[in-house]
């Protein structure tokens, strides 16, 4: 019997395609590990909004981690607990994307507003934000932009992609919010197997007891984490589930 109770996957770049899908051989090893009495759940930078799809097209009704860990929910709709972050920084970081004239985007609980989609300033207030993202081409701008929000100390910085960066309440990340799932689940962050190709998936890498990258994930990931599998177009999921989870 495999001494990892629960599964934890990133979505893009991991369990999903290029193509957005999930492939046959991972919803296979996926489901495998279900019956086999492992929880398999997503922690991902996507809000529930954009990623309770996936979670029914399995049918799981495992926990979810979802945007950065801004929100952890107990079952899909059943939710756990929610951080936010203040409106003033929100406008300070809206700030920003305009003066650097990149693509950003904010996720709140009920709307995900973006550069084609922002709100009057008098609304800012009254939304509950958590999460916002930046994406350029431009290094040093990108380099800039990540230095400046640094320089405040109020935020947890990563990324999703190379281009951007990911910006969450200071301490919140994915592993915070695997945390409060093992805590509920009555299990240890060592018996967690968690995978991701992003600096957002780098706290849970580090701390469950199997970290793993993708074959496509960023340098930087590869090297802190445990081991590294296929890539998503090679059903890296599939593999480190088989290797590890059903032994």
């Amino acid at each position: 019997m495999s001494r990892f109770k629960l599964v934890a996957l990133d979505l893009d770049g991991t369990l999903l395609t290029e193509e957005k899908t999930i492939s046959e051989e991972n919803r296979a090893a996926i489901l495998a590990a279900h019956d086999a009495g492992v929880t398999v759940m997503f922690s991902t930078g996507r809000g529930i909004q954009n990623c309770q799809a996936y979670a029914e097209e399995l049918g799981l009704k495992s926990p979810l981690v979802t945007v950065n860990g801004s929100e952890v929910w107990k079952a899909p709709g059943e939710l756990l607990e929610r951080h936010t972050l203040n409106a003033e920084l929100i406008r300070r970081m809206h700030a920003l994307a305009v003066h650097y004239d990149t693509w950003f985007w904010a996720y709140c609980v009920k709307e995900i507003y973006n550069k084609e989609h922002w709100l009057p300033e008098a609304e800012i207030d009254g939304q509950q934000w958590l999460k916002f993202g930046y994406y350029i081409e431009n290094e040093e701008s990108l380099t800039a932009i990540r230095r400046e929000l640094e320089s405040w100390d109020k935020l947890e910085i990563t990324n999703s992609h190379p281009f951007n960066i990911e910006v969450n309440p200071k301490g919140i990340s994915k592993a915070s919010g695997l945390r409060q799932v093992c805590a509920m689940l009555g299990i240890e962050m060592s018996q967690v197997i968690a995978m991701g190709d992003s600096l957002n998936d780098v706290a849970m890498i580090r701390e469950a007891g199997l970290g793993v990258a993708m074959g496509n994930a960023q340098e930087e990931v590869k090297q802190l984490a445990d081991t590294v599998t296929g890539t998503n177009e090679e059903h890296g999921v599939a593999q480190i589930i088989r290797e590890y989870a059903l032994k």
